[in-house]
């Protein structure tokens, strides 16, 4: 109870707790890789001392710390420039299988420019006279060490972003069992209206209403069983069977002419024989309704809508032209998305399940094959033949 009262604050804590923690870890890393430069230096330091002591030794000298000390930078790597520009010694540098000379002379003022930008030169003297100057890079851990904190940024993004898209992943899953169980609850409260309309159309056909009439209504509750059965069916997966394509577009658009304003001219070109597609009656025509809908919206009620349906070898495609407000290219792809919209009033739910329906359950492709602003848009079924 409180976990759920306080759920808002909890993530606000989580999140401040979680950006304190990643700041503690890479400072510690900064001030580690800083002290790690620092020792290096350091290092540095007594090498090329060091070396100014080997140059200083006499006969009597004792020179084997010296070269112990020479000799015991392994990691480092180091290039020794006398003043006159000519090499003295190199150490942990990668040639790539050249030889020394060959190697120096590519790439010298490329290390020496390189290692200025990671440390500063050390100078070596001999009786209080530049005699060379030590240039050095950072160590193989140190380079490591300098791009963990990046690492560690990356591994830290991809966990939060996993962790986002699962806590997304399962909200949307929520939320789909939600809807279908709205859908389902109210395919069944239509039922129970839907069955006393029926018996009251029985009732009036006793008492010789207008056979018209009569025809009318029952057109209309046929297109209520239609839109329960179709509510029913959410969040399972819809049967498919041998249908006439063409049929079946033919009753949609007729529905919808008859109950749409008058000042649209409907038109409908459709072959004279059947085309056959696994289909799923009430889900196509779903999809047809939401595209002709659609068209009639963008025309705000005025304008020519036109049904054309062609058959291209084994494949069949379902054209919807209207001559409304249209859309621009960049928009061709946002339609489909849920919730997009560009009515007042509206879910933006439309295209995205005629999407849905046709690409998901029908292994088809919908598309908007054309449009203009201000002069209108195609749309385009393309499903398989049977």
């Amino acid at each position: 109870m409180f976990f759920t009262k306080h759920r808002q604050l909890i993530r606000w804590i989580i999140i401040i707790a979680s950006f304190a923690i990643i700041s503690l870890i890479l400072w510690n890393t900064y001030v580690f890789f800083q002290k790690f430069k620092a020792e290096e230096r350091a290092k540095m330091e007594i090498w090329s001392q060091a070396q100014e002591n080997f140059i200083k030794a006499e006969d009597d000298t004792d020179i084997d710390l010296l070269i112990k000390i020479l000799n015991s930078n392994t990691s480092t790597p180091i290039i020794v420039i006398y003043k006159d520009e000519t090499v003295s010694s190199y150490s942990n540098i990668e040639t790539n299988g050249l030889s020394d000379s060959l190697f120096l002379a590519k790439n010298k003022d490329k290390l020496i420019a390189q290692f200025k930008t990671e440390n500063p030169p050390i100078e070596i003297r001999y009786k209080d006279e530049l005699y060379s100057t030590l240039y050095y890079g950072n160590s193989p851990l140190l380079n490591k060490l300098k791009y963990y904190p990046l690492a560690l940024l990356l591994i830290i993004v991809l966990f939060g972003a996993v962790v986002y898209f699962f806590y997304r992943s399962s909200k949307i899953a929520t939320q789909n069992k939600l809807w279908s169980g709205m859908a389902k609850e109210t395919a069944h409260q239509i039922g129970t209206p839907l069955s006393s309309l029926i018996g009251w159309t029985e009732i009036l056909k006793d008492e010789n209403t207008n056979p018209e009439y009569i025809k009318e209504i029952e057109k209309d509750i046929h297109r209520l069983q239609t839109i329960t059965e179709r509510f029913s069916k959410i969040g399972s997966l819809p049967t498919l069977e041998k249908a006439d394509i063409v049929a079946e577009t033919q009753e949609a658009f007729n529905y919808l002419k008859t109950r749409s304003s008058k000042l649209i001219n409907f038109n409908i070109e459709v072959p004279e024989h059947p085309i056959y597609v696994s289909l799923n009656k009430q889900l196509y025509g779903w999809t047809i309704e939401n595209l002709v809908k659609n068209a009639i919206d963008a025309m705000k009620g005025r304008g020519d809508l036109q049904i054309k349906i062609t058959q291209i070898e084994k494949q069949v495609k379902v054209t919807v032209i209207d001559t409304g407000k249209g859309i621009s290219k960049a928009e061709f792809n946002s339609i489909f998305q849920p919730g997009y919209t560009t009515k007042k009033r509206g879910w933006g739910l439309g295209l995205s399940l005629a999407k849905r329906i046709v690409e998901d359950f029908h292994n088809g492709k919908i598309k908007v094959l054309h449009s203009e602003i201000g002069k209108g848009t195609t749309m385009q079924i393309s499903l398989k033949t049977i």
